[in-house]
């Protein structure tokens, strides 16, 4: 009985002890759920080592192989395609390569339990909504996971190979030959794959901001230039210098940051419908 009605306080009844023991014990759920599925990944270590980690360093990867068959496509014969890469990876400290896998161990129990992750958060934050809004905790979950997952997968499938590609090929001189520290290598693709999940977050993030006053759509479309030339700075950097690869990746960016304009406007719309 004591735990229903604990359950039952709002926002405004919980003192800030109380805050701070949910979020606890929100953090700990949250970290058991993390290391419980890195520690199932450990049986598909192999696969994820040699097939996922590893994969965009082979000429075969599904995405080179992509940008192969539409650079034939459009007719640029085999300007963008890739038949080698001419670097290693190499190992150069003695607990390097246990750390390495500790830590993506880690990255792909976070990745897999972010749905329990944010329900967690949904959980802790669902005090300070109105009960139409708390209704709706699987659909924030659902778009939420959907998201960041899409992500992952353009990170992944986009940014990770067109770093690698341009990151392996380019060269200062014929005498210099790239060898990559595996803690260099990981450390890219680590950055690679949260950065893209936590950027296609954005709608979400600019949803609960308009909700809490911080941002308007007058404010995101005022900047909208600048956040384009954000963007394409950014697809220049990850990608080879070739039109077709920075474009597919900015679209995706762009489309996010205008699907966050939208959803602000929407935001403000009714809010404007619930005071008027």
């Amino acid at each position: 009985m004591a735990k229903n009605s604990k359950e039952k306080k709002n926002l405004n009844e919980m003192s800030f002890l109380d805050h701070l023991e949910e979020l606890r014990w929100l953090l700990v759920r949250s970290t058991m759920a993390v290391v419980i599925m890195a520690f199932l990944t450990y049986f598909i270590s192999d696969y994820l080592f040699d097939i996922i980690i590893f994969g965009p360093t082979r000429p075969t990867f599904i995405t080179y192989t992509f940008f192969c068959d539409l650079s034939h496509a459009l007719g640029f014969a085999d300007s963008i395609c890739i038949t080698e890469m001419p670097f290693i990876i190499q190992n150069t400290e003695m607990e390097g390569q246990v750390n390495m896998f500790v830590w993506m161990c880690l990255l792909a129990g976070f990745i897999l339990s972010f749905p329990y992750i944010l329900f967690e958060i949904w959980k802790f934050i669902s005090p300070a909504l109105y009960e139409k809004e708390r209704k709706n905790a699987k659909i924030f979950i659902f778009i939420s996971s959907l998201l960041f997952f899409l992500g992952i997968l353009f990170g992944y499938y986009v940014v990770i190979p067109m770093s690698v590609n341009f990151l392996a090929t380019f060269t200062v001189s014929d005498i210099v030959k790239n060898q990559f520290t595996l803690d260099s290598y990981l450390g890219m693709v680590k950055t690679s794959v949260l950065a893209s999940g936590i950027f296609f977050e954005m709608p979400i993030i600019i949803y609960f901001l308009t909700k809490l006053g911080l941002v308007t759509p007058t404010f995101l479309r005022k900047y909208w230039k600048y956040a384009v030339i954000i963007i394409l700075i950014v697809a220049a950097i990850v990608t080879p210098p070739d039109v077709v690869s920075q474009t597919i990746v900015a679209i995706p960016m762009l489309l996010i940051y205008e699907l966050s304009i939208l959803i602000s406007k929407l935001v403000v719309r009714n809010q404007k419908k619930s005071n008027g």
